[in-house]
């Protein structure tokens, strides 16, 4: 960057794309992005309990939300990447906020029409808009400051997600599910009078509207603060001051002899299958549970019980931020998900509603996972011109959560929803293990590496 650019700005941006310092309102308005895709995620929750007894499906069957989410982060985030490569993070981010408002505008006719399809075709274009924003903020957060920051950055970030977790399924709470457990009555209703039954169904699915008319008019405030505050590019440059650029071919060929890279995308598709799979199926776990236990909770009941989960995921997240700025990251993620696959065994095996309230203690392992293995995954990309691409491919690891959720569903059919948690369990044990296998990478403590960088013997 040239002398006259940086004098304008309060950063100076490296050669590979990092800042010498974090800006703050930058960083805050990116963070902020984290809570929006979480609240969409806490949403589908409630839908897939909502849909479940209005459109009659198996637990597989309401894994297809899931499906539909997960798919549109799939097939858009390369398409994405190579869109921010041409214009800008800033951009990609707008483009992305632009999207998801017009899926929120999609439910206007797929409350009326009371059809399941038209709802995953909300929901898929809302995921569009979704990549976009998460291929453009997960890489720029670890970008907006020094490099040796940037697991820890990406990991304070994360923090809004899990207020937009908490967000999502309060507004759930309130505008969609009612005092009454909708399972029994749509049951009860088309045994002795089905018209009744339609009738309340169409109102049920009209009420899944009003979360998402504020979510829109969210979505459009922040297209216009986003549009008038200035970013940095965090691009890497040539020795020229150019932009360094790749192409697709040249990036996938490069990745192509990178194994951590790939070994760091299985992790992930496997990481995000656990935690959409126990958060898909929570409230449901609560409603069976309570049920066959001859007490059955209300629909707005249960979701008191993803409530909680997030609140403890954010407690979680908090506390694993603070853990990793003072120990090695694959010491802290290990013991995280190793402690959470023996919660999740009991889970699957204790009787009663223990088994919940294990379902829901288990996010408090969850916090760390996602961002830390995004960063270490990038962070194997040394070439820093493929670094949207390769941040597009990360995200395109989501698609576990339109996989492995669905796989988990049908678990439950086979056997009961209590025993379907034991697939989370090995999930996230298969995760822990890979951590394990860091270990030899990670030889530093976050003091030790300031030390070392304060001294000049690493590069910030």
């Amino acid at each position: 960057m040239s002398n006259a650019t940086s004098a304008k700005t309060p950063w100076v941006e490296s050669p590979d794309g990092y800042l010498d310092r974090t800006p703050i309102l930058q960083f805050a308005m990116t963070s902020v992005l984290f809570a929006f895709w979480a609240i969409a995620s806490s949403l589908n929750d409630v839908l897939i309990t909502q849909f479940k007894p209005v459109f009659e499906l198996t637990d597989m069957q309401t894994a297809l939300v899931q499906s539909a989410f997960y798919a549109g982060y799939f097939i858009i985030a390369i398409p994405a990447s190579l869109f921010i490569k041409r214009t800008s993070y800033k951009v990609g981010i707008m483009t992305g906020l632009a999207f998801f408002a017009l899926g929120c505008f999609i439910f206007f006719p797929a409350s009326r029409l009371i059809t399941y399809e038209i709802f995953l075709f909300a929901i898929f274009v809302e995921a569009i808009g979704l990549s976009f924003l998460e291929t453009s903020a997960d890489t720029y957060a670890t970008l907006l400051g020094p490099k040796r920051l940037s697991t820890l950055r990406l990991n304070v970030a994360q923090t809004m997600n899990a207020l937009g977790l908490l967000t999502g399924v309060l507004l759930g709470k309130y505008f969609v599910f009612q005092d009454s457990n909708l399972h029994t009555e749509m049951e009860k209703l088309r045994k002795t009078d089905p018209q009744a039954a339609i009738d309340l169904a169409s109102e049920q699915l009209g009420r899944t509207l009003q979360p998402y008319i504020v979510v829109m008019i969210v979505m459009l405030v922040f297209i216009v603060l986003f549009a008038i505050v200035k970013f940095p590019k965090c691009r890497p440059q040539t020795k020229e001051g150019d932009v360094a650029k790749a192409t697709l071919g040249e990036t996938m060929a490069y990745l192509g002899h990178n194994g951590r890279f790939w070994q760091g995308i299985v992790i992930q598709f496997i990481y995000i299958g656990a935690q959409t799979g126990i958060w898909s199926f929570t409230m449901r776990l609560a409603l069976n549970v309570s049920e066959q236990a001859g007490a059955p909770i209300s629909d707005r009941e249960s979701a008191n019980y993803m409530m909680i989960s997030y609140i403890i995921f954010f407690v979680g997240r908090i506390s694993a931020s603070y853990l990793l700025s003072k120990f090695r990251e694959t010491r802290v993620l290990a013991v995280y998900m190793i402690v959470g696959c023996v919660v999740l065994i009991g889970t699957a095996f204790v009787p009663g509603m223990a088994s919940v309230w294990l379902a829901v203690i288990v996010s408090l392992f969850l916090g760390p996972g996602w961002p830390t293995i995004y960063s270490r995954t990038l962070k194997t990309v040394e070439d820093r011109r493929h670094t949207e691409t390769a941040g597009a491919i990360i995200v395109m690891a989501l698609v576990g959560g339109a996989i492995l959720p669905m796989a988990q569903g049908a678990l439950s059919d086979a056997v009961n929803m209590q025993f379907s948690f034991i697939l989370p369990a090995i999930e996230l044990l298969v995760v822990g293990l890979y951590f394990m296998s860091e270990f030899k990478r990670d030889k530093y403590t976050p003091a030790q590496l300031k030390e070392m960088t304060e001294k000049g013997e690493i590069a910030n």
